[in-house]
């Protein structure tokens, strides 16, 4: 029998294993210009989303945030 190729390879070294975060921002250079647009509007959408819902658990007095008791739904 012979060993499965991945197990005759040594296992690379992680890439941002000793990176500072000095060199992780200077990553972030490489992003294409083209897609921050797209991140602004996600991250905008996102933020939305969970204002629009935790202004709905806040404000709703109607909304049932418990277990009712199922004894008292069959009597």
């Amino acid at each position: 029998m012979q060993p499965t190729r991945s197990l005759m390879r040594p296992v690379p070294k992680e890439e941002h294993s000793a990176h500072t975060i000095s060199q992780r921002l200077r990553t972030l250079k490489k992003i294409p210009p083209e897609l921050i647009p797209l991140g602004v509007v996600l991250g905008v959408a996102i933020s939305a989303a969970f204002y629009s819902m935790g202004n709905k658990l806040i404000s709703d007095k109607t909304l049932r945030l418990t277990k009712s008791n199922r004894s008292d739904t069959f009597k």
